[in-house]
């Protein structure tokens, strides 16, 4: 029989995982929809670096059954400090829904400051609204 100490133990060092297998990867992105209180699966999120010559696409994914983009970083790129931006795909995720909404895209700019820190960029979203901010 499982005390519940052990439970609570067990439970603890497995979450305690989870950062370390995100921080793989120094960029990870989350979407929920705040409507419903539900993950936003299978909206595109896009990466972007900007350049001298203007924005570089970097990376591309789509959101997982639980609304989260866990790498989104290239694997094979370094990270560096600088402007990105990524940019959610909305409209299409809404028309999927059949709901209309006023923000068919959303870009969201961030600056690189210490390339050795993950950075976590969730997106509260309602058809009409949307809520941002530096997550860990």
């Amino acid at each position: 029989m499982i005390t519940r100490y052990r439970l609570i133990t067990a439970l603890g060092l497995c979450a305690a995982t989870l950062p370390a297998l995100a921080a793989d990867n120094p960029l990870s992105v989350h979407v929920l929809d705040i409507q419903t209180g539900q993950p936003s699966p299978g909206i595109e999120v896009r990466l972007e670096r900007r350049t001298d010559g203007g924005w570089q696409p970097l990376a591309s994914g789509e959101t997982a059954p639980s609304g989260r983009i866990s790498a989104l970083y290239p694997e094979q790129a370094t990270f560096e400090p600088g402007a990105y931006r990524v940019i959610f795909a909305t409209g299409d995720w809404f028309a999927k829904q059949d709901t209309e909404t006023f923000f068919p895209e959303i870009p969201v700019h961030f600056e690189v400051t210490d390339a050795e820190q993950h950075y976590h960029i969730p997106l509260l979203l309602s058809p009409y609204g949307y809520s941002t901010y530096r997550g860990n």
